[in-house]
């Protein structure tokens, strides 16, 4: 099993090729970063995924002012948000008679690192964790996981802190 992940850096996409590099120390994470890490997280969450050789997600890493607009189109709230997660299938996934040679596409994940760096901030602990945080929740939701309640927000929560500890960021929730 294996992730194509198509990441798009709004802070990153307009520069040389040579910052590029420099792009990605604000927030340590390279695409080859991400695309290990949502290797390890499928190979996770395998038992909730649909069957599949290998699997596409796209993940726009974003300002206040895109997630707001988006957010207000999508939600209907008009205002800037952490995340947000575009599922390209259904919660009750279909049952796939045959195997693709295409990857099965999951859907988007949009994270604003404005709001990532304040929260980061405010839990005291690095941009970069915040936004696998973020990321992993939003795969959460890509594979159909929500939370209309308490008890639902606290097993996603745990489930988050798993994919975490696979790519070695511990946190605790409370």
């Amino acid at each position: 099993m294996e992730v194509e992940l198509d990441v798009q850096d709004i802070f990153c996409e307009s520069s040389p090729e040579e910052a590029l590099k420099s792009c990605y120390l604000d927030h340590q994470i390279t695409p080859e970063t991400w695309e290990t890490w949502f290797n390890r997280w499928l190979k996770i969450l395998q038992p909730h995924l649909p069957s599949a050789s290998s699997y596409e997600i796209s993940l726009r890493l974003t300002d206040d002012t895109e997630i707001q607009q988006l957010n207000a189109q999508y939600r209907h709230q008009n205002k800037p948000t952490d995340v947000l997660s575009f599922a390209a299938l259904e919660v009750d996934f279909p049952q796939v008679a045959e195997m693709s040679l295409a990857p099965l596409y999951l859907g988007d994940i949009v994270v604003s690192v404005n709001t990532a760096q304040r929260q980061a901030q405010q839990q005291e602990h690095s941009l970069s964790t915040e936004l696998a945080w973020l990321v992993a929740h939003g795969l959460l939701h890509l594979l159909g996981w929500d939370h209309p309640d308490e008890e639902s927000l606290m097993q996603m929560l745990k489930q988050q802190v798993v994919l975490l500890k696979a790519i070695n960021i511990y946190m605790d929730i409370e």
